[in-house]
């Protein structure tokens, strides 16, 4: 710290007092100094240092600087961050939690940490503690917070045609700094960028179940899975691991910041691996001839259909003039992922969220579920009552299950397209509710009491699902089946 950073009285804060006053307490007993004894060389009064070293009350420069020569330091030793012992670190956390929501909570009075007090207690009280945030945080994220965040982070990808520049700039920075030639990121390149974030890979095969990766700042270690799930890509952890050192991310404190976090980790890894410079020529081209294809996209850059259907939907508008929407369907027919700016009327709540909603059973997005031919994409025109919209689909295996993954445009826009051709076509009334979201009246008035289905619905989706009696089930596929399976008399 140099002289320019040392604060002024004003500027030391609650923190800050209390660990400074466990230093100084620290310092003074370890001198042999009794309160009064230090009282008198700074010449103040054994109460006024007392609610000091207590970090009651905020000391001024000019007495730390007294304090400091009395105990033979340096004023830099007394704003050290770091208390000098594992004892005074949990005082000042113990201190710390005495002021917050959770013991205030709890009706539990701040009280003063005598040094009777065990270490045991002390670790005791603050493991409490921290259960207790924890278990609180855990009751917060509700199914309406869940859905709340992403309902304002659809209308921010909304306003922005799903386009965020700053991303973009981050991603050819990075490029740049490799000298990435264009085209594909290889495997190698993906290293290369850790390498220069200062990360090395390592792949092992225990990583935990729940997580993708794990990165070591301290040491610069970057663990990966050694083994990919078939159709998975290797570079995709990789980026998304470091796409998230290199916007800074830091943990999460919210729902709603977690899941921006999420999306902008997504982002800039699709930004990555798609460079928008090259991807632009290849769109613009595709559009002059009249053949757009996400498979094309796809297969240009070594990407999954997802990852494809994505970045075209971050460029479509931006570069192309083309509004588009994007769904993700669990084979369950939750909606998991929804983007739009071309006014499709998707299903949604009371709060206006998508995602957890069942899409209709006459989207693309679920009939493409039963289309025999899984190798060729699958085209429908769909007549809805806010016009008619061009899909294409395609059906990707993952850990959690099948996921259908479209885009789609209006029906003026479908002459960019390859499958612009097709005969399928639907009709989806899912704003009348009898279209989809009730089964019809003689099947639910026939098992809605005699029904008990176990809901397949992976765990990670049920926190932003509607309530309901079987949150993520179509009642309507359920009753169909126990009325086709039951024994006829």
């Amino acid at each position: 710290m140099t002289n320019l950073d040392v604060p002024v009285a004003d500027d030391v804060d609650e923190t800050d007092a209390l660990t400074i006053g466990r230093r100084i307490r620290q310092l003074r007993t370890a001198r042999g100094m009794t309160l009064d004894e230090l009282a008198t060389a700074v010449e103040r009064a054994p109460s006024q240092l007392s609610m000091i070293e207590t970090g009651k009350r905020e000391p001024k420069l000019t007495l730390l600087q007294a304090i400091a020569r009395a105990l033979g330091t340096s004023l830099d030793t007394l704003l050290e961050a770091e208390p000098l012992d594992e004892r005074a670190t949990m005082e000042i956390a113990l201190e710390r939690a005495m002021k917050g929501q959770t013991f205030r909570s709890l009706g539990i009075s701040p009280f003063r940490i005598g040094k009777t007090i065990p270490d045991e207690a002390l670790r005791a009280l603050l493991a409490l503690q921290g259960e207790i945030a924890r278990l609180n945080d855990e009751r917060s994220a509700t199914p309406e917070e869940a859905r709340r965040a992403n309902v304002e982070l659809r209308r921010l990808m909304r306003r922005q045609d799903n386009y965020f520049p700053e991303l973009e700039a981050e991603a050819r920075r990075m490029l740049d700094v490799i000298g990435h030639p264009g085209g594909p990121l290889t495997q190698r390149a993906a290293s290369e960028i850790a390498a220069h974030l200062g990360f090395t890979l390592h792949y092992v095969s225990d990583l935990p179940a729940s997580t993708r990766s794990v990165a070591d700042l301290r040491n610069g270690r970057l663990y990966l899975s050694n083994s990919v799930p078939g159709k998975g890509d290797s570079r995709t952890p990789v980026l998304q691991a470091l796409s998230s050192r290199i916007l800074g991310h830091s943990e999460p404190t919210s729902y709603a910041e977690f899941l921006r976090q999420r999306v902008e980790t997504n982002y800039l890894t699709g930004a990555l691996m798609v460079p928008e410079s090259d991807a632009v020529v290849f769109l613009h081209d595709a559009k002059s001839r009249r053949a757009i294809s996400i498979e094309d996209l796809r297969d240009a850059y070594s990407v999954s259909y997802e990852t494809a259907a994505h970045r075209f939907t971050n460029l479509a508008t931006q570069h192309l003039g083309i509004p588009v929407h994007f769904l993700k369907v669990h084979e369950s027919g939750t909606i998991t992922k929804a983007y739009e700016n071309d006014d499709v009327n998707f299903p949604s709540d009371r709060f206006g969220s998508i995602e957890g909603q069942l899409c209709c059973r006459k989207w693309t997005s679920r009939v493409v579920f039963d289309i025999p031919d899984k190798f060729n994409p699958y085209y429908q025109y769909t007549d809805t009552g806010n016009g008619t919209y061009w899909c294409t689909a395609r059906v990707e295996h993952l850990s959690d299950g099948a996921h259908s993954v479209s885009v789609g445009v209006r029906f003026d826009d479908t002459k960019w397209f390859i499958g612009r051709e097709t005969t399928n076509r639907g009709t989806s009334r899912h704003a009348v509710e009898v279209c989809c979201r009730r089964p019809p009246a003689d099947l639910e008035g026939q098992w809605r009491d005699q029904a008990w289905p176990n809901v397949r619905t992976p765990r990670t989706l049920l926190a932003t699902l509607p309530s309901g009696s079987f949150p993520g089930v179509d009642t309507t596929d359920l009753y169909e089946f126990l009325d086709e399976h039951a024994p006829r008399v």
